[in-house]
């Protein structure tokens, strides 16, 4: 019996993939458990359009990746930070420098930065992000102390 996998199955195939199993198998296990449906005509027309429509997506989500690795790479980000004599109150996180892209109008994920090494203290620093498809781009982040109102 030819069936459409509605999901991925092991050892057997991927979602939207057409194939041939034995119809007890089809029966007992796949149809009851919404892993499979019968490969009528329509319903191979029906996976092969999901399929295309994902592909696209995935191409255009594979564009803007890498539209926003080329913008932010080489990239300095300068962050306001509140500091003593070169020392910080707090330190420099993931989660500030997202709020600061956040703050310029670009969504990144604070999961997706790596810092190189920890930051307490003014200065320069290299951090990495990750990005969707394997991307990753190279930013430097540089400590502005926030001006002092009296």
């Amino acid at each position: 019996m030819k069936v459409i996998l509605t999901r991925n199955v092991d050892n057997l195939g991927k979602e939207g993939e057409v194939k041939e199993v034995a119809d007890g198998f089809a029966r007992n296990f796949l149809f009851p458990k919404k892993m499979a449906e019968p490969a009528t005509d329509a319903a191979i027309k029906n996976a092969e359009d999901k399929t295309k429509k994902k592909a696209e997506s995935a191409k255009l989500e594979l564009e803007e990746a890498q539209k926003l690795a080329e913008q932010l790479e080489g990239r300095e980000l300068y962050v306001k930070v509140k500091e003593t004599e070169g020392k910080l109150f707090g330190s420099v996180n993931e989660k500030t420098i997202a709020k600061t892209f956040k703050d310029e109008g670009i969504e990144i994920n604070s999961e997706n930065i790596k810092l190189l090494e920890p930051i307490k203290e003014m200065g320069e620093y290299d951090a990495q992000i990750s990005l969707n498809h394997g991307l990753e781009a190279n930013i430097r982040i540089i400590l502005v102390g926030e001006e002092k109102t009296k």
